[in-house]
């Protein structure tokens, strides 16, 4: 019996989980070639934060702050993938590109960054004899400068290039699928990079840097060839007076709310990633469970992110408003972080299972909510896909990065001075800084239900006149 290649179709688009977000203008072949950029923004992302963050402090034997310094340095330019979308918007060349030079220049600096580092990072420890006054820390700053500046143009670039060519009924999907190749990417560079560092030296390091910094260009390269068309410009449109920042950057606020929106994202990316370094820690600590157990936090998290996706996906589908979707969101991780204070007074480890896998629902709920309102905010004719998605992603990752430092200073500072008998005798536990910050983050998000109550208020108001019946797979879990 032969079966009909319709059949076949519908298989594909039903069960595929990124066919539903091919179209005409963006097949599904182009669109996972072009998702390598994520792959390659992902590995600089594990290396940055993960793998050279351990390094440098068990192998090289740094301080512990010098290596935070480090870290945080991509995180300060986060705020400037505004401004780069916004370029990446308006740029003008002979042949018509906008994008492609900005993947590029962004690749070559990643490229760069990651290709000093492991000398920059040698230097710093000392094994290199130099009588350069502060050698080391100017490199090893500009090394990690030059990585964080690339990954963050390569990116907000990328995704506005995927946007640009997806239609409106998949640009939101497109988006998200980029975001979930992003966490593939790190998820698999993650364990190549640790099994090729598994017997440490200097040479190795060498190596497998500078191994990821041949793979980032190869992979970025590959991206985006082909991925935009030529359009040749006159001169007088080339030099055609262009949008100031400052213009643009005002309509995009004025437009439907969208400032309001970002001070959601970002305060809510506060609330629910402070604990972000805590839980395990704190789950080995107070309540006395094996690294084995506390490892498995991770994989209950994302169980419970996976079903707020899920349940995202059902009720956008049904045609519920993004804020209230993400008030939801908020609520249930007030419930969580609030089960996660009360495991420890309880010894209860079920409680704090359930605390964690209600942080990852809660979370689930809010980043699909917010992503796919953004998406959806209304834009002037000076304000382009490039500025729009710049605004979110700075949002986010300005947010995530602040929320994990915060989050360890503050349960620092404050064991510190409650072991210190500061606080007074009742305070004298070993879990009152872990609970101060989660007690913080509690609060963050009754701050961040506050911002949102105007926006659901809007859409009472001014409720929207086309009912939104749009699927959400697999393609729209967001970063």
């Amino acid at each position: 019996m032969i079966i009909p290649r319709a059949v076949f179709r519908s298989l594909g688009t039903r069960w595929l989980p990124f066919a539903d977000a091919a179209s005409e203008g963006l097949p599904l072949s182009q669109i996972l070639r072009l998702s390598l950029f994520q792959v390659s923004v992902g590995m600089a992302t594990v290396l940055l934060l993960g793998t050279l963050n351990r390094v440098m402090i068990v192998e090289l034997s740094l301080a512990a702050s010098i290596v935070a310094f480090m870290i945080a340095l991509p995180v300060l330019i986060a705020p400037f993938r505004a401004l780069l979308g916004f370029k990446s918007d308006n740029h003008r060349s002979a042949i018509g590109w906008k994008r492609i030079p900005y993947l590029w220049f962004g690749s070559l600096w990643q490229f760069g960054g990651l290709a000093i580092m492991p000398f920059a990072l040698l230097v710093l420890t000392g094994d290199v004899v130099h009588d350069v006054p502060f050698a080391g820390e100017v490199i090893a700053a500009l090394a990690f400068l030059m990585t964080g500046f690339g990954l963050h143009m390569t990116q907000t670039a990328g995704v506005a290039l995927a946007a640009d060519r997806a239609d409106d009924a998949t640009r939101p999907r497109v988006v998200a699928l980029l975001y979930v190749t992003f966490l593939a990417g790190m998820a698999v560079s993650a364990l190549i990079v640790g099994w090729l560092l598994r017997d440490f030296s200097d040479l190795r390091l060498i190596q497998v840097v500078q191994g990821c910094a041949v793979v980032t260009l190869a992979l970025n390269v590959i991206a985006l060839w082909k991925q935009e068309k030529i359009k040749p410009m006159t001169r007088a449109e080339r030099e055609a007076p262009r949008p100031a920042f400052r213009d643009a950057w005002n309509d995009y606020i004025k437009g439907g709310q969208a400032g309001r929106l970002l001070a959601v994202v970002f305060v809510g990316g506060l609330a629910f990633n402070m604990q972000d370094v805590l839980l395990e820690p704190y789950g080995g600590e107070i309540l006395g469970l094996s690294v084995a157990a506390t490892t498995t936090l991770t994989a209950v998290w994302a169980v419970g992110a996976l079903l707020g996706f899920w349940l995202a996906a059902r009720w956008l589908a049904r045609g519920m408003d993004q804020f209230r979707m993400a008030g939801r969101g908020i609520l249930i991780g007030i419930c969580a972080f609030a089960a996660v204070i009360f495991a420890g007074p309880l010894q209860s480890s079920p409680v704090f299972y359930a605390g964690a896998f209600g942080i990852g629902l809660g979370l689930g709920l809010f980043a699909v909510a917010t992503l796919t309102a953004a998406m959806e905010m209304p834009r002037t004719g000076k304000v382009g896909g490039g500025l729009a998605l710049g605004a979110w992603g700075a949002a986010q990752a300005t947010a995530a990065g602040l929320s994990v430092a915060l989050g360890g200073a503050i349960r620092d500072t404050v064991q510190g001075l409650a072991n210190a008998g500061h606080l007074g005798p009742g305070l004298m536990t070993p879990d009152i800084g872990y609970s101060v910050v989660y007690h913080i983050e509690i609060g963050l998000l009754f701050l961040t239900l506050i911002l949102l109550g105007p926006l659901v208020r809007t859409r009472i108001i001014e409720p929207k006149t086309k009912h939104r019946n749009e699927r959400i797979g697999l393609a729209d879990f967001p970063t």
